[in-house]
């Protein structure tokens, strides 16, 4: 296992996190190696596009068939002669 070591860390970052650790049953050593962890972990999921999560909201109230226009040959393009 590896080993940090952190420099320069505020008073009340330390008093903060003295005190999660404290409320969560933990050592501070802990406490920080499941924060960072987490971090890491939640930085490796993906985060879903914006189509996939309206695809989710709407999913639940059924699809819709719709017609679709028969297609029709393509028209000149505009000439500037």
């Amino acid at each position: 296992m590896a080993s940090i070591t952190i420099r320069n860390l505020d008073d009340g970052v330390k008093t903060g996190l003295r005190k999660r650790a404290a409320g969560n049953g933990r050592s501070m050593e802990e406490e920080v190696r499941l924060i960072l962890r987490e971090a890491v972990e939640r930085e490796a999921v993906p985060a879903k596009g914006l189509g996939t999560a309206i695809h989710e909201l709407f999913k639940p109230l059924g699809g819709v068939e719709l017609d679709l226009p028969p297609r029709e040959p393509m028209r000149e393009p505009p000439r500037f002669d």
